[in-house]
């Protein structure tokens, strides 16, 4: 069968129409219509429907034979498009040019290179072009490439970012154990101990983080996909948390943090103990 897609405002012109009764199946072509259209114009299988290339035209009747689910797709998602299957013949009956067709897709067995079978075919004959489906997927991802660039410019920025406040945090917080560490260095505890213990601790601090942080991503990317699903009526998966991003992410967290407690706690440790306590 032959996928045609129908933006939103056909259906609602009265492209389909459904009817009461059904006439010989010998009279009428099959149809397998999507499942959000059948929704929308409450069509079921078994169902009869007039088309036609016009609101006026609609003279050739066809059965619903089956509703189909498409195969969720980012570029038909900003289209809100809906979209039926025929037979060949009887879509090239209803649009009036016979042995005529815009594109079609050629399977390939395994193992058999696309961009070989291309150029065989272009070779062949002319009147068409043909390209491998990669080519198409190129073409037509441009969109999503630039989404992507942005996003990877926003996570740049908020990696900055949040690596200047986790340094700041980190200040802090060795701020606070000025008067620990100088108790320590009195005592003749060595600058390598105290320097050790406070990297632990952020350590420790950068792996907690880290774990909130993974489990509000996936909290935020389930609820993402939850709206967005409904919201375009699509199983499409809008948010997706990888291992390789999450693995990614902490490691960088973990860096940040030991760079950041390091560089807080060797600043501490440089510091004189009298200082530390507050009379130098």
């Amino acid at each position: 069968m032959i996928p045609v897609s129908l933006p939103r405002w056909l259906g609602a012109s009265g492209l389909f129409c459904l009817l009461a009764t059904s006439p010989a199946a010998a009279q009428v072509a099959e149809v397998a219509i999507e499942r959000a259209l059948a929704r929308e114009l409450e069509l079921s299988v078994g169902d009869t429907v007039r088309l036609g290339t016009a609101p006026d035209s609609m003279d050739r009747r066809a059965v619903v034979a089956a509703v189909y689910e498409p195969r969720p797709d980012p570029a038909e998602i900003a289209k809100r498009e809906r979209h039926l299957r025929m037979h060949l013949p009887d879509l090239a009956a209803l649009l009036g040019v016979p042995d005529q067709v815009d594109r079609l897709g050629v399977g390939l067995h395994p193992g058999v290179s696309a961009d070989s079978a291309a150029a065989a075919l272009n070779r062949t004959a002319f009147g068409f072009r043909a390209y491998p489906s990669s080519a198409i997927a190129a073409e037509s991802s441009q969109t999503f490439l630039v989404v992507s660039r942005f996003h990877r410019a926003i996570a740049v920025i908020t990696i900055v970012a949040s690596a200047v406040f986790l340094l700041c945090i980190m200040l802090l917080k060795v701020e606070e154990r000025r008067m620990d560490a100088a108790v320590m260095r009195f005592v003749g505890v060595r600058r390598r101990t105290i320097f050790g213990a406070l990297l632990l601790e952020a350590a420790l601090v950068a792996a907690v983080g880290s774990a909130a942080g993974t489990g509000l991503a996936f909290l935020a990317g389930a609820a993402t996909n939850a709206y967005y699903r409904r919201f375009f009526d699509t199983a499409l998966t809008f948010s997706q948390i990888t291992p390789q991003i999450v693995l990614f992410s902490v490691l960088l967290s973990l860096a940040l943090g030991l760079a950041a407690g390091g560089l807080a706690s060797w600043r501490l440790v440089r510091t004189r103990p009298m200082v530390l306590w507050g009379r130098g």
